[in-house]
């Protein structure tokens, strides 16, 4: 994977990634799965060691699974049973219960994780695939878009070489502060939601079952608080900085201890990293610019409230990874490229409105607001359901289901459906239903269980079309909305050869 110093770049890639956080490294595996070549460049020597992300849905997962690396994953993994919201005297405000069973889409709702060894494994996975080319402490100082490529200049910052070469597309994965991003010219939609937050993660000394597994929501107006249960000891809490007070003083060890002294004191765990962070909501106007796209907290950031940050990211590879590679390999038009952007930014949108909503409820601080925000929930007793979204305007037919992601079945002799298909479409059909050639770019996977037919009967339909990245682009019932459905996935190689 990790090239020396004395390997020569080659002179052309399919896609230059900027950036080897998850978004960047999820999206390397799923083109290297389909067999493009692929350049990677971060400026980092190593991977970030400390945690920051901490939570990834069921989505997510399967991605990895995907890439290979779930079962190694798996073991470090805590299922996240929910969240509840607490007033200032305990009681209950809001239960965000997330189910701990496996659900549709084989495998859990909700995790909890170590990012460290997220990246690693997503890194290992990468080492064994071929055309794949990783350049740590590489830093990109020039982008210059062509018309069948796009020059890039950097620099080899352990020895200070200048270096160039190219690639037929650029994806800056290279977070909030994105190179790639000001050379695209793009600018951030502000959601006005930014506040100071001291997280502080922590590793138990003993079991403390007191804390729970739940995360919690301290809705305190004299300082709002979040409790994380990550896997195994470790344990995270978050906690509003108020107007005026000074990060770095906050961030002291004795300032950390007394504050989390309610909870938790230095004879229970053994302080792992603090960190201010100012929980940011923005969306980027503008995801491709010809040549040049983003992903992950170069194209958005979200505040933390629902766990959102990273899978976004995660979401994104796996819409972009597929559409990349039908383009580069001649299936598909480049203008395919244009519905990343329709598709997921409204998507994330949602995720992120949503946090920030949460976010008004957690971040109240007035004490006469609080108390009416209180005396509303304890009436209503809200129930906080985990948004499904569909997809924006992009490849997939109008209706309540195209747009949303699909599931995944057990088949008949099985097999998962995800294992199945790769990082591929699909056309999950009826068995009885018998159809002709549906060209070489669907595989096509008779519905043999119980489940998959179970999942049609609930669509009322004899077919489903699933795209490589899960998401269903249409249903039928019918000859002719098969005919219409599978039009809509053209093998369109010729004209797409030309026009890439």
């Amino acid at each position: 994977m990790a090239a020396t110093h004395d390997t020569p770049l080659s002179s052309r890639y399919d896609v230059a990634i900027v950036g080897f956080g998850p978004a960047g490294a999820t999206l390397a595996n799923l083109l290297a799965l389909r067999g493009q070549s692929v350049l990677v460049l971060d400026r980092e020597a190593d991977l970030y060691r400390l945690p920051r992300a901490i939570h990834f849905d069921g989505e997510c997962m399967r991605v990895f699974q995907t890439i290979g690396i779930a079962d190694a994953l798996s073991p470090d993994l805590v299922v996240a049973p929910g969240m509840k919201f607490v007033a200032a005297d305990g009681e209950l405000l809001l239960d965000w219960t997330r189910p701990t069973e496996v659900g549709p889409q084989g495998w859990h709702a909700s995790y909890r994780f170590h990012q460290p060894t997220l990246e690693a494994l997503l890194r290992q996975r990468l080492a064994g695939q071929a055309g794949v080319d990783v350049r740590l402490r590489h830093e990109v100082f020039s982008v210059e878009p062509g018309d069948d490529a796009v020059a890039l200049r950097l620099e080899d910052t352990s020895t200070g070489r200048l270096l160039r070469t190219s690639a037929r597309y650029v994806v800056g994965c290279d977070g909030a502060r994105s190179t790639v991003r000001r050379f695209m010219g793009t600018e951030l939609e502000d959601l006005k939601s930014h506040e100071r937050w001291l997280v502080v993660d922590l590793i138990l000394q003993r079991e403390r079952p007191d804390l729970g597994d739940h995360s919690v929501q301290f809705c305190d107006p004299a300082r709002p608080a979040t409790y994380v249960r990550g896997p195994g000891m470790r344990r995270r809490w978050e906690l509003m900085l108020m107007p005026g007070e000074d990060a770095a003083l906050m961030s002291r060890p004795e300032t950390i201890w007394r504050l989390l002294s309610r909870w938790v004191s230095p004879e229970d765990a053994v302080l792992e990293r603090p960190a201010v962070y100012t929980f940011h909501s923005v969306v980027a106007r503008g995801w491709r610019n010809g040549r040049l796209l983003i992903a992950g907290d170069a194209a958005h950031q979200t505040p933390p409230f629902m766990g959102q940050g990273m899978c976004a990211g995660i979401r994104d590879a796996s819409n972009l990874g597929w559409k990349l590679a039908d383009v580069l390999d001649g299936v598909a038009d480049h203008s395919l490229l244009d519905t990343y952007e329709s598709e997921r930014s409204p998507h994330v949108r949602e995720f992120i409105e949503t946090a920030v909503r949460l976010g008004s409820l957690i971040q109240t601080t007035d004490p006469e607001a609080a108390r009416r925000r209180d005396a509303e929930m304890r009436a209503t007793r809200p129930v906080f359901k985990t948004p499904s979204p569909q997809l924006g305007p992009g490849l997939h037919e109008a209706g309540a289901f195209a747009g949303c992601i699909g599931e995944q079945p057990a088949l008949g002799d099985g097999t998962r459906l995800d294992d199945r298909i790769g990082y591929r479409a699909a056309l999950l059909i009826d068995p009885d239903w018998a159809i002709g050639p549906v060209g070489e770019h669907l595989t096509v996977v008779p519905a043999d269980s119980p489940a998959a037919k179970a999942w049609l009967q609930r669509l009322g339909a004899r077919a489903l079309l699933q795209r490589p990245d899960r998401y269903v682009l249409g249903v039928a019932s019918d000859r002719q909305s098969l005919d219409r459905l599978l039009s809509a996935w053209p093998d369109r190689r010729e004209t797409a050869r030309q026009a890439a």
